[in-house]
């Protein structure tokens, strides 16, 4: 008999310490529901990372993506704001940006030729005289929130939402001493994973109880035993000291006194070494299926850098492909009548225990605010 959503959420206790606490129940990660509920209660209502601030640096550049399933834009406008708008035509629904990327000083859809200037206001519809009781003004590209920090740009779908300085917390201080800002962006790898979203966030959060299972190169560098785990508002920092390992091409690319790894609540990570740092983007594409975005940034690019800088993203592919296997072995085994949900380690997965309660608390509030006749 299957459970209703109310039941499904039921069956999580939030409240439990970390002592006693037990992971999600599988139909968190099986569940169509409870993924369509996801979309509207979480990724509609948090900021969502969206791009590269050098991405759209002068008047015309823009970017496009998704977020919530809704096609978005971001775009500098002529005066050198910032803006983000639903990439929906206010005619027929069509997709107005239809480049990932690029320059442009007007927005046209490629349907029916409707076109919007870089702040958004309605400036042409061709062939449209004699329609009535139309006001061109109230007929602009839809706004989004959108906000920087570092150099990083954040969209959220909900305008009534907190600053997303607000929503950062405590992260934003504890990475002013790494000063992210001064890294070069090198390069991007996309990987597609046939696994629910939450499952890779689990894998990574799980305060390194992995590594030296599944990543033994990566092991060798991390001092395991000195492995911590940090919980502060919406983030979780787990890092450790570095050490010179067996593995010459992780030990000659992973350098530095200590690894930090940061998850901002819901799906972005940030992971640094001396002189180098990937972010990492979850994107939920259905209840079994997840995007990966990595981007990689170095603080010396060019010249006899690039062969160093792409010999460490190859590192970082195969510590990916090495998850991978493991986090669709995960998804398959969620599927099984013989397991329901797990108990979680006190010393390693307090990452895990925050990221489970945040999400518990935004379904909860998600499912009373579609169950409200009002």
């Amino acid at each position: 008999m299957q459970q209703d959503l109310q039941q499904i959420l039921a069956s999580y206790n939030a409240d439990a310490p970390l002592s006693e606490a037990s992971t999600i129940p599988a139909p968190f990660y099986t569940d169509e529901r409870i993924a369509e509920l996801e979309r509207q209660s979480v990724f509609s209502q948090t900021w969502q990372w969206a791009g590269r601030t050098d991405q759209v640096d002068r008047p015309g550049k823009f970017v496009t993506f998704t977020v919530a399933g809704e096609p978005i834009v971001l775009v500098r406008g002529q005066d050198k704001e910032l803006r983000a708008f639903f990439n929906v035509c206010r005619h027929h629904a069509a997709a107005v940006v239809t480049q990932r990327s690029g320059t442009a000083s007007i927005l046209r859809c490629p349907y029916h030729g409707w076109s919007y200037d870089l702040n958004g206001a309605l400036k042409g519809t061709p062939e449209f005289q004699g329609v009535c009781n139309f006001d061109r003004s109230k007929n602009g590209l839809v706004p989004i929130a959108v906000d920087i920090w570092e150099n990083f740009a954040f969209v959220n779908l909900d305008r009534q939402v907190p600053s997303l300085c607000n929503f950062l917390g405590g992260l934003t201080k504890r990475c002013e001493p790494l000063r992210l800002s001064r890294l070069y962006y090198v390069d991007s790898r996309i990987y597609e994973l046939n696994c629910n979203w939450k499952v890779f966030i689990d894998n990574y959060l799980d305060g390194g109880y992995h590594v030296p299972h599944l990543h033994k190169g990566l092991n060798s560098v991390l001092e395991y035993q000195q492995y911590t785990i940090e919980n502060e508002d919406r983030y979780c920092l787990q890092s450790s000291p570095m050490t010179s390992g067996s593995d010459v091409k992780i030990s000659a690319t992973r350098r530095g006194d200590r690894a930090y790894y940061f998850w901002q609540y819901p799906n972005l990570m940030i992971n640094c070494y001396e002189g180098y740092m990937d972010t990492n983007l979850v994107i939920p594409l259905n209840v079994d299926r997840c995007q990966v975005i990595f981007d990689f940034y170095f603080d010396k690019t060019g010249g006899e850098h690039d062969s160093y800088n792409q010999q460490s993203i190859e590192v970082s592919s195969r510590v990916q492909m090495e998850d991978v296997g493991i986090c669709e072995d995960v998804q398959r085994g969620l599927h099984s009548r013989a397991y329901r949900q797990g108990r979680l380690s006190v010393r390693r997965e307090a990452g895990e225990h925050l990221f489970h309660r945040l999400l518990a608390e935004d379904l909860k509030r998600g499912l009373v605010k579609t169950s409200d006749p009002a």
